[in-house]
């Protein structure tokens, strides 16, 4: 969701609000009163609360789901609504079915069978599950792929179930790899060479140590209509950290928009303490304009600076308990521990309830030793649900001889 119009959130600190915005607070306080709680998480499946596609909401309501003991029953449900809302509930369904719910599972089977949008869902059971739950519905498939208006793009279920998909004809083009660094400045540099050569050029000089002979050119290495930066120079010049930054005090003063903000944004990754109030300024105006998307890159500049950035971190707390995307918070704590780490023990245990698998991953590494803690990190050690980078980090936690890892 891009629009804080089209749906307004409950209050950060409700239940309701928390659920939306896939706090750890909010899974915590939901266990206390089930019954009251139970409205809300199926409101956060049936309808999509989150900011952004980048943020994660499937793994959080599933749990909730399973913990609170509800039924699956509305969830297969919605199967039945559109295209959306069906996606929703599958990936919350294909989650219960991996922690042994049969009603999830079956659910998921019988709209293959019957239900409209069941080429997406089988396509995501097949990623999901493993094989021997889906591939004996290779019949129904078969009998039902020729209704479709389009053969599907993906290779599986399809290929095992001698299914033909759409062709993807694919010529690709001169690999420049095996040019040397000066050899690709050279394709940079040179008037007559085409755009494409020279995104294919930044592409490989990305991989490579920073080229100081870059930096003379991104003047030059706009679109023709001087409008925008060629695709891929932004990472190139990224990469060049601390050594652009003099070439950029330049370039943040030209004409060129383009140009002006890549020279400014150089000077906020990499500049010195010069930029350090322009920063918070930054942050507080953020956070005056509720602007949810891109806070956690000036939190991120912020970090660097650590205690001298002690003015952002009123607004960082207030990014992390209000934000809506959730896929920004985990930025915000990093900041916080980078600035100031009063008071974030409690803040690392609420994480271990997150929604961001990166947010989870954070509370692993740093909640306190303590029963809860432990308790909740085996819980996410041993969970079917939960990804393989989490269970992995949970595993390494309880196996250090303090408990602890940070």
């Amino acid at each position: 969701m891009s629009d804080e119009c089209e749906m307004s959130y409950a209050l950060h600190d409700s239940v309701e609000g928390l659920l939306q915005r896939g706090r750890g607070l909010g899974a915590v306080r939901a266990l206390q009163d089930p019954r009251r709680s139970a409205v809300f998480v199926y409101d956060g499946i049936r309808r999509d609360w989150r900011w952004d596609q980048t943020d994660e909401r499937s793994l959080y309501l599933a749990r909730l789901v399973r913990d609170l003991d509800l039924s699956p029953v509305p969830i297969v449900d919605q199967l039945a609504e559109d295209e959306e809302a069906c996606l929703r509930a599958c990936e919350v369904l294909e989650l219960l079915a991996l922690a042994g719910s049969s009603d999830a599972r079956e659910g998921l089977r019988a709209y293959v069978r019957q239900g409209e949008h069941w080429v997406r869902v089988l396509e995501s059971l097949s990623a999901g599950w493993p094989p021997e739950w889906w591939e004996d519905l290779s019949d129904v498939a078969r009998a039902r792929i020729g209704a479709e208006a389009e053969l599907p793009w993906f290779s599986e279920p399809w290929t095992r179930f001698g299914i033909e998909v759409q062709s993807r004809p694919f010529v690709p083009r001169p690999s420049l790899v095996r040019f040397s660094t000066e050899e690709l400045l050279a394709l940079l540099a040179g008037t007559g060479t085409e755009g494409a050569t020279k995104v294919d050029a930044l592409r490989v000089l990305k991989g490579r140590e920073p080229a100081e002979g870059l930096i003379p050119l991104v003047p030059s290495l706009g679109t023709s209509d001087g409008r925008y930066p060629l695709p891929l120079l932004r990472g190139a010049v990224e990469c060049l950290g601390t050594l652009a930054v003099p070439a950029a005090r330049g370039w943040a003063e030209d004409d060129r928009p383009w140009l002006a903000q890549l020279g400014a944004d150089v000077l906020a990754d990499d500049g010195g303490p010069e930029v350090l109030p322009g920063l918070v300024d930054e942050l507080v105006e953020q956070w005056t304009a509720r602007a949810w998307c891109g806070p956690d890159r000036t939190a991120r500049r912020l970090a660097r600076f650590g205690p001298d950035a002690a003015g952002a971190v009123p607004y960082l707390r207030r990014f992390w308990l209000r934000t809506p995307h959730s896929y920004e918070r985990t930025a915000y704590l990093e900041a916080l521990a980078a600035i100031d780490r009063d008071g974030l023990e409690h803040v690392y245990t609420e994480s271990l309830w997150d929604c961001e698998e990166t947010t989870r991953l954070l509370g692993i590494t740093s909640a306190p030793t303590n029963p809860v803690t432990l308790g909740r990190i085996s819980v996410l050690r041993d969970d079917p649900m939960e990804t393989t980078e989490v269970r992995a980090a949970a595993r390494a936690r309880l196996v250090a001889p303090t408990g602890r890892l940070s």
